[in-house]
């Protein structure tokens, strides 16, 4: 039997999550056309007969710019310290991918065991597609385009040794992580440029029932101005994201959901260590680095 940790890193937008998702066959990681919306590391199991693969997706590798971002590096590098198969992930029409060591240099130590995915690889016609590097793959999450082989080949990277969660489970992290996520893509969804970058979203109250959940969510926002945008005009705007979310969560609970859903203020909360360290994020001096 073999059981690890499989991390997935690359730039934002890179296709991480999609890749994500179709590797654990669960919609389980949020995606946007925007980029970098991932914040903390989500997991994802992928159990087979005699492999499980443990799959982690951090955010994106980008040069942090506020605190908040760096939280979101440090947490992202050190989840992919702590894989035993690295997955570096790069879009195969901006081929080549450059060194996994360039984008990681602020990182102790690096897994041995990397393998380089191409992503999108239906987006680049078969004429004009790159000669990739031996041991390099070419995938696509959309078609299913050499999937099969990516997960025999992390298969077979992984150590030895027996199962760590249960073979019917999909991911590890608690419900209410994944419905504050599920709240987020919404936001993504339904609000412009760079607002929804401001907003986070935080699990006040989560009941469950055999036939329904009941969810109480908080949307902060940084600024008094920025409320109002996000409850919209006559609260259209936060109407709609409930909406979504609710859908989103309905279907991967399997019952029904009823959110309830305010907006407050967290002044400054993208600088703020205890504001990130309740959304998940503890800051690189509360993690003893």
């Amino acid at each position: 039997m073999r059981c690890g940790i499989v991390a997935l890193a690359g730039d934002p937008n890179a296709g991480k999550s999609t890749l994500f998702n179709a590797l654990v066959g669960e919609l389980l990681a949020i995606t946007s056309p925007k980029p970098q919306i991932t914040r903390v590391p989500v997991q994802g199991l992928l159990t087979d007969a005699d492999a499980q693969a443990l799959f982690v997706d951090p955010a994106g590798l980008m040069e942090p710019a506020y605190p908040l971002q760096r939280a979101m590096r440090h947490a992202a590098v050190s989840a992919i310290e702590g894989a035993d198969v690295v997955l570096h992930v790069h879009p195969l029409a901006d081929h080549p991918a450059p060194p996994l060591e360039q984008l990681l240099a602020d990182a102790h130590a690096l897994p041995a065991i990397r393998l380089t995915v191409y992503t999108k690889a239906d987006l680049v016609p078969a004429g004009r597609r790159p000669e990739i590097e031996a041991g390099a793959l070419a995938v696509s999450a959309a078609t299913g385009e050499g999937m099969d082989q990516l997960k025999e080949r992390v298969t077979l990277a992984l150590p030895e040794g027996p199962f760590l969660y249960d073979p019917e489970d999909v991911g590890t992290q608690p419900l209410r992580f994944f419905a504050a996520e599920f709240i987020r893509e919404a936001v993504f969804a339904e609000l412009r440029q760079e607002l929804p970058y401001a907003v986070a979203v935080q699990i006040d109250a989560f009941r469950e029932t055999e036939t329904a959940v009941y969810i109480r969510a908080t949307l902060a926002v940084e600024r008094e101005s920025q409320k109002p945008i996000v409850l919209g005009k006559g609260g259209r705007t936060i109407k709609a994201v409930g909406t979504a979310a609710r859908a989103r969560i309905a279907a991967f609970l399997g019952r029904g959901a009823h959110l309830d859903l305010w907006v407050t203020v967290w002044p400054k909360w993208r600088a703020d260590p205890t504001r990130l360290a309740q959304i998940g994020l503890p800051t690189h001096k509360e993690k003893g680095r």
